[in-house]
């Protein structure tokens, strides 16, 4: 019996926003995930990982050519580990790590096993688990001013054109930072200086910024306007709508109604 749900994924082209009552881990062995836990946001790739604790609101899309490494820690399970304690730690908040090559090559070595012998998940688990603990330190990243050069290449008006044209698509860091110009992690480093926010951040907030202007103005259902604005399902986009409004879109449709 395993005490962890372990499995290797790809993370599609499509926004999920949710939340969950188990800690997770997330590892990538290629490619790229926009993710965003509580507000801040960074690029999952095979040199950075990230730790979502129980509870915490998060959202994702991914490049659809991603191999990630899942996790899932359910909290009942957690003492009947022998990594309880370092598990505790590591969880203590959510945090975005760096994937030391020597945890990327132990993580990318392991795949064939997590993906062929169950037997072995909750060993493999505790070796990753106990590899990150042992590398994981509190990460300073010197604040280094970002040129005006680039900074200039951040034509807002054509990004939101972009974004507002392709609302119900997914929509990658790098389509954005291929109008600007700009290498997709440079590009994510000048558009948080420049708007307080990560692109995954502003294109849910034109996504929803549109929804509602649906909601207030056309009879549509609420399942097509989830559509329309880029969400799996009408559950992912009621959960994102409220956080953002302070309402579920059918109250607030039926207020409209009244």
């Amino acid at each position: 019996m395993s005490f962890f749900n372990l499995r290797t994924c790809t993370l599609m082209q499509q926004y999920i926003a949710h939340e969950h009552s188990y800690h997770q881990l997330v590892l990538a062995t290629s490619g790229v995930t926009e993710l965003q836990i509580e507000g801040r946001g960074e690029r999952i790739t095979r040199e950075r990982g990230c730790l979502i604790p129980s509870t915490y609101h998060h959202e994702y899309v991914g490049d659809g050519a991603n191999r990630t490494l899942v996790m899932d820690i359910p909290l009942a399970n957690l003492g009947l580990t022998s990594c309880a304690d370092e598990v505790g730690r590591l969880f203590e908040r959510p945090r975005f790590f760096e994937v030391p090559v020597a945890l990327y090559q132990l993580a990318n070595g392991l795949l064939p096993q997590v993906e062929q012998n169950m037997a072995l998940h909750t060993e493999i688990a505790t070796l990753i688990l106990r590899a990150i603990y042992l590398n994981l330190h509190d990460e300073v990243l010197p604040a280094s001013p970002l040129q005006a050069r680039a900074r200039s290449r951040l034509d807002l008006k054509r990004l939101d054109n972009f974004i507002d044209t392709h609302l119900g698509e997914a929509i990658l860091v790098d389509d954005l930072a291929s109008l600007c110009a700009l290498s997709p992690g440079h590009f994510h480093a000048c558009f948080r200086e420049h708007t307080g926010m990560t692109p995954l951040a502003y294109v849910q907030q034109r996504r929803l910024a549109h929804a509602r202007e649906l909601i207030e103005t056309s009879g549509q259902r609420l399942g097509q306007i989830a559509t329309l604005v880029g969400f799996r399902d009408q559950g992912s986009f009621s959960r994102a709508y409220r956080r953002a409004f302070g309402v579920a879109p059918s109250t607030q449709r039926r207020g409209l109604d009244h």
